[in-house]
């Protein structure tokens, strides 16, 4: 595998998700990256996915450069033949090439602006680095997608589930800012990779993109969507259509027991962070139905297989 940018690059997912599972019994095999540089850039804000991605790459023996470009380094410029006269001080086709002379793997996080629906579906940054570096990407999150999370999501649903083909949730929530779509967009890719009852449920007005979503099915109503669900991922988005912005703030969807109680006594689910008692009551997330500390925990081991695939790549 020569990059990771999207949930589209796994080949088998019945097959990552065991070797996953097998690595997460054996985490330390630090031959297989001794030598070896992960460059992890940051144009957003990281908690989990600093940690777990630098957590993978010790655990295969590589070392990690991190840096911060929303504080550290200059502003860089990804537009082709623009007159570099006012704020950015380098361009992506320089920095990219630099950069990769210093890592063998770069791993970037970089948020949409949600305010240019084109420009973020373009991926600016993502694509920039793809298009100069000479060395593997690895998306950490990007305008449109989220691959790594996705992966953990997977695995931690392998795990739990207590029938073949579980039904799975999608349940957007209220949120006092604008957020991203790339969390839920990856997750619906992997559960249409993913032998599930998939089920999507949000207010009319936040649908995810049609080109995404294609013929999974759509719930307006959450309490008929919960009905016998065994695991219940929740995640808030901004609107689609109406892009980047906050339509509806209905507390009636935030998930409390009066939801839950329609469901197979589902695993609730959330990528974190999470807003208490605005996107998930207290009486939900600190229950035993609530395994998001674990699904956390499985972020570390979707990044270390992906870095192990592409390790192993390099290898040929």
């Amino acid at each position: 595998m020569k990059h990771y940018l999207s949930v589209n690059d796994i080949d088998s997912l019945n097959h990552w998700v065991k070797e996953a599972l097998k690595l997460k019994q054996q985490p330390i095999q630090r031959e297989i990256g001794a030598g070896k540089t992960l460059g992890l850039l940051f144009f957003n804000n990281s908690l989990r996915t600093r940690l777990s991605t630098q957590k993978a790459a010790m655990n295969l023996g590589m070392e990690s450069i991190v840096m911060n470009f929303n504080n550290e380094g200059w502003a860089l410029e990804f537009e082709e033949g623009v007159v570099m006269d006012q704020g950015k001080s380098e361009h992506i086709k320089e920095a990219a090439q630099v950069i990769s002379q210093y890592c063998d793997i770069i791993a970037i996080r970089a948020f949409p602006t949600l305010t240019d629906k084109e420009k973020d579906r373009a991926e600016e940054v993502l694509s920039g680095f793809k298009k100069y570096a000479s060395v593997p990407i690895v998306n950490m999150e990007s305008s449109i997608g989220h691959p790594l999370q996705a992966l953990a999501d997977a695995i931690t649903i392998e795990e739990y589930k207590t029938k073949e083909r579980p039904k799975v949730v999608l349940s957007w929530a209220p949120h006092p800012r604008a957020l991203p779509h790339a969390v839920a967009n990856s997750f619906v890719q992997m559960m249409q990779k993913s032998d599930v009852d998939f089920v999507i449920t949000h207010p009319k007005g936040y649908e995810l993109d049609p080109e995404i979503t294609k013929d999974s099915k759509i719930e307006t109503d959450q309490m008929n969507a919960f009905q016998n669900a065994d695991f219940v991922y929740v995640k808030n988005w901004s609107s689609f259509k109406d892009y980047g912005k906050v339509i509806n703030q209905d507390p009636n969807w935030t998930i409390s027991n009066k939801q839950m109680s329609q469901t197979n006594k589902a695993k609730f689910m959330h990528c974190l962070p999470v807003r208490r008692n605005v996107v998930v009551a207290d009486e939900v997330l600190d229950s035993d139905q609530s395994i998001v500390i674990h699904q956390a925990n499985n972020r570390t081991y979707s990044a270390q297989l992906v870095l192990k695939k592409i390790l192993e790549g390099l290898k040929k």
